[in-house]
């Protein structure tokens, strides 16, 4: 009996410094994703004064299919690291742990090269595309999709361990600093101040990007990982990765479907009068991308021990402070939204009401909770991958049908319905499935967390 006292109380101090830690990556992470969206929007601003609406606009347009395809090309295989590697690290699978690291790497190269390859053969096919602006943004960017696929995937292992600063700093703070010194260095050099020289110097900047972070994510791995056998289980790993891959893809498509209603329907200058109000909103849709980086894989950790009501009390946590987190930074964001538009030109000023509708459909979102994540890591990512392409095509059949009407702003209220009606369907899905009640309670609605 006293060893079993003991054994629990080294449990519960277990968690507890589970949770503890899951509050300080997230803040961590939050920092980092804040001076990572600063340095963003000054990219932003600077290739809006110097490219003018129209060539910011193209590039706008290329570096939203960029994200869409590179974050699909791992196959599911970067988030799933958070899924598979500690649930293995916690059984001593090491055999296991090195087949995914090494095997995933491989995957992601393959699979987003092939994807390049073919992107190239429908433009080519298409025609059309090779003869007007986008014909030397196209072909430069079919380099850079393999480098920002292999950085994904970097992120994902990184974030599996635990090491938040190596998973988020190198894509999100180095990407993007390098991404503003090239431009302003191709520039001065006498550069002209266009699409295809802003996508050439992302494909710079990633490349060393991902260069620097493989190898410190390399140098780690050695001093925690031994070297040994490997073991790979394929079947196992894409049986939850595959739903997770089709689930990114609807995400990453649901994060731009937006933009890309508004390439077909509008001209590049209204694309990147909107696009400039969707980079301000990204300061907003941090709070949930750091609260999900820092507990996704806790979900993980504290469902493979068995502790299902320390994994209640991390869901709550992580939903509260999420919410409120992400109400005080839209605030803060609306507030300096005419002096933050107006920094791209004049003429962004135009975009505030965008701004606000998007803001207002991110914090209505949070107040739902991680339904998502519950989903995809303790099982139940094909569900979550059907809601996520069924909230596709909603976001996309209320833009097509918003934009004649209303125009650029019925693209945001487009997205802020979907976006609200998602977070709505994931929670209530992780409720059936897993018993969790993902939504922010007030503490007396909270007597039965599951």
């Amino acid at each position: 009996m006293a060893a079993d006292r003991i054994g629990a109380s080294r449990f519960r101090n277990g968690m507890a410094r589970l949770r503890t830690g899951a509050t300080g990556a997230a803040v961590e992470v939050f920092a980092i994703r804040i001076a990572a969206a600063g340095f963003a929007y000054v990219a932003q601003v600077l290739m809006a004064r110097l490219m003018g609406g129209t060539e910011y606009g193209i590039f706008a347009a290329i570096w939203v299919w960029i994200a869409i395809l590179g974050h699909s090309a791992t196959l599911g295989l970067s988030q799933g690291a958070c899924r598979f590697l500690p649930a293995d690290q916690t059984r001593g699978d090491e055999a296991a742990v090195r087949a995914y690291v090494f095997g995933g790497l491989a995957v992601t190269l393959a699979t987003a090269s092939a994807v390049a390859l073919l992107g190239l053969a429908l433009v080519w096919a298409e025609g059309s595309l090779l003869d007007g602006p986008y014909a030397a943004p196209l072909l430069v960017a079919a380099l850079v999709l393999p480098l920002f696929a292999l950085q994904d995937y970097c992120e994902g292992i990184a974030r599996s361990q635990n090491w938040a600063v190596l998973a988020i700093a190198p894509p999100y703070l180095l990407r993007q600093g390098l991404i503003m010194a090239a431009m302003l260095l191709a520039v001065g050099l006498g550069a002209p101040a266009e699409a295809r020289v802003a996508v050439l110097c992302t494909l710079v900047a990633t490349g060393a990007a991902v260069a620097i972070q493989a190898g410190l994510l390399a140098m780690r791995l050695r001093r925690t990982l031994s070297a040994g056998p490997r073991r790979y289980e394929w079947r196992r790993w894409f049986r939850a990765c595959l739903p997770i891959a089709a689930s990114d893809l609807a995400s990453a498509g649901f994060n731009f479907v937006d933009v890309v209603v508004l390439s077909l329907l509008a001209s590049p200058a209204t694309v990147g009068l909107y696009f400039a109000a969707t980079r301000i909103q990204q300061f907003v849709v941090f709070v949930h991308f750091a609260a999900t980086a820092a507990t996704a894989q806790r979900f993980t950790a504290a469902h493979a021990a068995g502790d299902g009501a320390g994994l209640a009390a991390l869901v709550r946590m992580q939903a509260r402070l999420t919410l409120a987190a992400t109400i005080l930074v839209g605030i803060a964001v609306l507030a300096a939204a005419p002096l933050l538009l107006g920094l791209f030109g004049p003429e962004f000023r135009d975009s505030l009401p965008i701004l606000a509708v998007l803001v207002a459909g991110s914090i209505l979102a949070s107040a739902f909770g991680p339904g998502e994540d519950l989903l995809n890591m303790l099982g139940g990512e094909r569900l979550a991958a059907l809601v996520t392409v069924a909230m596709l095509v909603l976001a996309a059949g209320l833009c097509l049908a918003l934009v004649p009407v209303l125009g650029v702003l019925g693209a945001a209220l487009g997205m802020a319905l979907a976006t609200t009606v998602r977070a709505i369907a994931m929670a209530g899905v992780a409720k059936s499935v897993h018993g969790l009640t993902t939504p922010v309670q007030l503490p007396s609605f909270g007597r039965n967390p599951r």
